[in-house]
């Protein structure tokens, strides 16, 4: 049964893997389709330091907010992650929301999308947040249907100048 982990590493083959595969499809979040895998391979500590450099506790960089990612697996086998922001700025307001996700090519179209936007939710009635912001390319169908699938619902389509297609928002009460 899948499960949301905090990152470690001991899913890093896994996950370097999904990386991989993420960068060969063209398929996936901005800084996944960015991320030299030679270096991670070579200090995975770093790249785990980095995802938790957002996390309450931290000292943030003006215009940031506290966040947390969370990566969903089975086993030992690393399936997507998600990323759940505390909080809004405008900016994210815009674009990004409060919850990111991304699976991993090779395990899409198998329900994973539905339960790690399902236990983020979780998570996130957990910190206290009444209501949550997702965002998604308007092309983006499958997203669209998990969305939606958790009980999202349409604010309406966007088009912004610093985004290259459309986006939809939506907002999620918990």
């Amino acid at each position: 049964m899948p499960e949301l982990v905090s990152p470690s590493s001991h899913y890093q083959q896994s996950f370097i893997q999904a990386v991989r595969e993420a960068q060969a499809a063209g398929s996936g979040l901005g800084d996944t389709l960015n991320w030299d895998v030679t270096q991670m391979e070579a200090d995975f500590e770093s790249v785990l330091a980095d995802l938790r450099r957002y996390e309450p506790g931290h000292e943030l960089p003006e215009g940031f907010v506290h966040s947390e990612h969370l990566w969903l697996v089975e086993g030992d086998v690393y399936l997507g992650r998600a990323s759940l922001r505390h909080t809004l700025t405008p900016r994210l307001r815009e674009f990004g929301g409060h919850i990111g996700y991304e699976i991993r090519p090779s395990v899409r179209r198998q329900g994973h999308g539905s339960t790690i936007l399902r236990l983020t939710l979780e998570r996130a009635r957990g910190l206290g947040l009444d209501r949550v912001l997702i965002t998604c390319d308007t092309d983006n169908l499958g997203s669209r249907g998990v969305i939606e699938g958790n009980g999202g619902v349409l604010e309406g389509e966007f088009v912004l100048a610093s985004h290259p297609k459309p986006i939809r928002r939506y907002w999620i009460t918990l």
